[in-house]
């Protein structure tokens, strides 16, 4: 099979895994995140998402990354403010990224939420099904990707509003972040 039929039949999980391959700065920031051996712990939202959304709009350079969202679930954590102690880390490391990690076992009280069960349970409730996706690495240059509700829409060009979360929320979120006008492709979905 040549590479370009061999394509077709990647998983979204190995296409995300090229992408982040050739991706210095991402590459980077998992290799150290992974330093921090936190239990469950990815970075999610529009470190994956956008970079999709760029390779699907065939941008020649990466859309920069507003914050690094960091998630990992350690429901026995006793410090409140460990977080804070992991961005320092983080942000001594890489100082031009702004880092914002969360413990997602704790997330359910700010929510307002039942407890979460994990990191992907936790982000079975976020505002959008497309900011629900996930990567880690797991051994050098190996990455593991998740998604809470599949990648069928992120690789489709959606954005779909969870109904876990106000309609009200999604469309701030849409409009603050202007989706619409750094990638024009993107459509508006109704929840299902």
């Amino acid at each position: 099979m040549d590479c370009c039929n061999q394509r077709l039949y990647e998983t979204p999980e190995i296409k995300i895994t090229s992408l982040i391959q050739q991706d210095k700065l991402r590459v980077e920031a998992l290799n150290l995140v992974a330093q921090l051996d936190l239990p469950q712990c990815y970075i999610a939202a529009g470190f994956v998402r956008n970079l999709v959304w760029d390779a699907l709009h065939e941008f020649k350079h990466s859309t920069p990354l507003h914050d690094v969202d960091v998630i990992y679930f350690d429901p026995v954590e006793s410090d409140p403010y460990a977080y804070q102690k992991y961005e320092a880390q983080l942000t001594k490391c890489m100082p031009w990224l702004n880092w914002q990690v969360r413990n997602q076992a704790k997330m359910h009280e700010y929510n307002g939420d039942p407890a979460y069960h994990s990191t992907l349970d936790a982000m079975h409730h976020w505002p959008e099904k497309e900011t629900a996706v996930a990567v880690r690495q797991v051994a050098p240059s190996t990455y593991e990707c998740i998604s809470a509700f599949g990648f069928d829409s992120l690789f489709s060009l959606f954005i779909t509003h969870n109904p876990k979360r106000s309609r009200a929320i999604f469309d701030r979120r849409v409009h603050s972040k202007q989706w619409l006008n750094k990638w024009p492709a993107l459509k508006l979905t109704a929840s299902n």
